[in-house]
């Protein structure tokens, strides 16, 4: 059983949906992402999303571009990823926090697929989510995970037909990410009436933990998703709450979300 499985099936047990919270490395520097990492884990984050800074973010909204473009103008190079997740899960070994790194593929590759997995391990990591990698291509992916314990996070997406879903929930480990809209992240009003079908369509193919993100900003709409998936994911808005008022900022959002998390009986 994985760490991140862990939590998240202990979130279940406790009557409620996992919150899995992401925030780039490196912004707006190395020791304030690790702040801001704690800060989440302190005030309810059950997994911990940290992302890699890339020069080319495809999936991402404005306000995720503007951090990772800034913290790579401040120098982060991949490296200083195993020292954020590290420190991340030293300070939170208490609370049983999973720390994921959400990354595209590209770094990876550079640094060596078996490299990078002995150093994300080392660091007391639990995985890896990769946006841009499918499981057809992942063949070194599962190697050096399975060798070195670590989750494989595929994405699927309303556009997934049920082939390719049931290939990509049977290489998962950890959970499924469901992505409830197509399109880049960023805070929205209302969350995608497509994401309950995702759901739906992932645990059809098997999957045993589905999670749900993009577009997922308030307290009410952790409270929707969470009545069906089992965690939810929120990005943007941690990132805007870091960007304006630092890592107190980033737990006060997080307690503030988690208020969201607790089905009703009717939804357990």
């Amino acid at each position: 059983m994985s760490k991140v499985a862990d939590a998240i099936d202990k979130a279940k047990a406790e009557g409620r949906a996992a919150l899995v919270g992401y925030l780039p490395a490196g912004y707006p520097t190395v020791q304030g992402s690790i702040d801001a990492a704690i800060a989440l884990a302190r005030n309810g984050a059950d997994i911990i999303e940290i992302g890699i800074p890339y020069s080319d973010p495809v999936m991402d909204g404005s306000v995720i571009q503007a951090a990772t473009t800034e913290a790579l103008a401040n120098g982060f190079h991949v490296s200083s990823v195993f020292e954020v997740v590290k420190a991340v899960t030293d300070a939170t070994a208490d609370l049983g926090t999973a720390v994921l790194v959400m990354t595209y593929w590209n770094p990876v590759m550079r640094l060596g697929v078996a490299e990078f997995a002995r150093r994300l391990a080392e660091a007391g990591g639990s995985g890896l989510i990769t946006p841009d990698l499918v499981p057809d291509e992942a063949a070194e992916w599962f190697e050096a995970s399975d060798e070195y314990g670590l989750d494989r996070v595929f994405l699927v997406a309303p556009s997934t037909s049920p082939e390719r879903m049931a290939k990509t929930v049977a290489a998962t480990r950890g959970f499924t990410y469901a992505v409830s809209l197509m399109g880049v992240t960023g805070a929205r009003t209302a969350v995608d009436s497509a994401a309950r079908a995702v759901v739906d369509a992932a645990r059809a193919a098997g999957a045993p933990r589905v999670c749900v993100g993009l577009g997922v900003s308030t307290a009410e709409h952790v409270r929707e998703i969470g009545a069906y998936a089992d965690g939810v994911i929120v990005g943007t808005a941690i990132v805007s709450a870091l960007r304006e008022g630092g890592p107190d900022a980033v737990g006060r959002l997080a307690a503030e979300l988690s208020q969201g998390l607790a089905r009703t009986p009717a939804q357990a």
